[in-house]
């Protein structure tokens, strides 16, 4: 791993994951040796820094940021930036600026293989990671030097409810406690007041939603009929808006019941899989209806929304996708996958090329040796074991991560030269 102290470090942190994992990753830091800073942009980042005095407000016009920046990068004499995700205005502006100034960008982002790991990159994520231009052949050749197992999950790690708290609290403080950040400008579409309300709505819904699920997975299930999984996002996750061809999710289910109805057999069904934080701000149902309609094939759409994916997974013929994280889950079981947009695990070894409607009447099965070899090199390097949102999951998340950030090399280096520090199995925790 190389030396993990932070000496002559200077660490400034950016917008973080709802809640106070980015607060304790900074504490960490300083404990090192390490100098921290945070710049905040509204009142839900203020609430989650307990230290005003390393706190940098930031209340100018958001045209202001690109030039604030390299005034606050020069006069800490900042090294080293944190993020989460990059695609974000303040973010994207920040990291072109880094790299021009010399600086380290650490990059923070969901699992690639989601829920159990945090995805943990330098220079960027998603899209912009270096995974993308890596070949499976270069991942197996850095293995060589790898002879412990894979690392497995744990049998229960976080809670759903934990991240969706976090994010009511977050904009319940940028609703009402806002008045010093008046020029903030949320980076998603809706305004903040909608944000926090579609909050509040999943809350209390939980449990109706959660009944009309277990029903509906019953009935598919039970159908006795061959089926394709269709995996949706969040309409404005960053991947979807950033990385695919897609304006809406409207766009992409016509172009997947219309290659269903074209290319699958009379007899098979298509399940269209919802995000679990889907809110209800796309009218994903009632497109989905009058597509399913327009094309013939109302009998053999059906909708479920949110839950676990793997009792659906287990038993389908293919999936289709944008670019999901989910994708993880159905290569990893042997299922036909085709993906629609830039995604870290699109390789040819193991994502389908046919078109859709040829997809749907036969896919080709995924090279499973090959994608077990990406899943471990993963594992291995940019997969962190933890969680940002459950107590848990942050403890289990710093106990790595930290001396990663610390490092002089990133993951995918450090493994390479064989310098990375060893993955223990994991343990159940409880």
């Amino acid at each position: 791993m190389g030396n993990a102290a932070g000496d002559n470090r200077r660490f400034l942190f950016l917008q973080g994951p709802h809640g106070p994992f980015f607060w304790k990753l900074g504490r960490m830091l300083r404990m090192a040796g390490a100098e921290v800073w945070r710049v905040g942009f509204n009142a839900g980042d203020r609430a989650f820094w307990f230290d005003s005095a390393s706190f940098l407000p930031f209340t100018a016009q958001q045209s202001d940021w690109p030039a604030a920046f390299r005034e606050i990068a020069r006069e800490k004499r900042i090294t080293d930036i944190v993020l989460y995700g990059d695609t974000r205005f303040v973010h994207a502006e920040a990291v072109s600026a880094a790299r021009a100034l010399g600086l380290m960008v650490h990059v923070f982002e969901e699992g690639y293989m989601r829920p159990y790991w945090v995805t943990y990159e330098r220079g960027g994520s998603n899209g912009h990671s270096r995974l993308m231009d890596m070949s499976v052949a270069e991942m197996q050749q850095a293995l060589q030097f790898c002879e412990a197992d894979t690392p497995l999950p744990p049998s229960h790690w976080g809670d759903m409810r934990h991240h969706i708290f976090y994010g009511a609290l977050y904009h319940w403080f940028v609703m009402f406690r806002n008045r010093a950040f008046r020029n903030f400008r949320p980076h998603r579409a809706l305004g903040v007041a909608q944000e926090f309300r579609l909050y509040v709505k999943r809350l209390l819904t939980m449990p109706m939603t959660a009944a009309d699920r277990i029903l509906r997975t019953w009935r598919v299930r039970g159908g006795g009929y061959p089926y394709h999984m269709c995996l949706l996002q969040l309409e404005h996750d960053s991947s979807f808006q950033m990385h695919s061809p897609f304006g809406s999710m409207t766009d992409f289910l016509a172009v997947v019941v219309e290659g269903f109805a074209k290319g699958a057999p009379g007899h098979h069904h298509l399940v269209v899989k919802a995000h679990p934080l889907e809110d209800g701000r796309a009218p994903i149902r009632a497109t989905l209806k009058r597509l399913a309609r327009e094309h013939g094939v109302e009998d053999r759409v059906h909708y479920i929304r949110g839950g676990k994916l793997a009792q659906l997974l287990n038993d389908a013929r293919s999936a289709v996708t944008v670019n999901s994280t989910a994708g993880q889950q159905v290569l990893w079981r042997g299922i036909p996958l085709k993906t629609f947009g830039a995604a870290v695990y699109a390789k040819p070894e193991f994502v389908s090329t046919q078109p859709l409607a040829e997809f749907f009447g036969g896919a080709t099965r995924p090279d499973a040796r090959a994608y077990l070899d990406y899943r471990r090199y993963l594992l291995e390097t940019s997969q962190v074991p933890g969680g940002f949102y459950s107590a848990k999951g942050r403890r289990q998340l710093l106990r790595l991560v930290v001396d990663m950030m610390l490092s002089p090399e990133d993951p995918y280096d450090a493994l390479r030269k064989g310098t990375a520090a060893p993955r223990q199995q994991l343990r159940v925790v409880t």
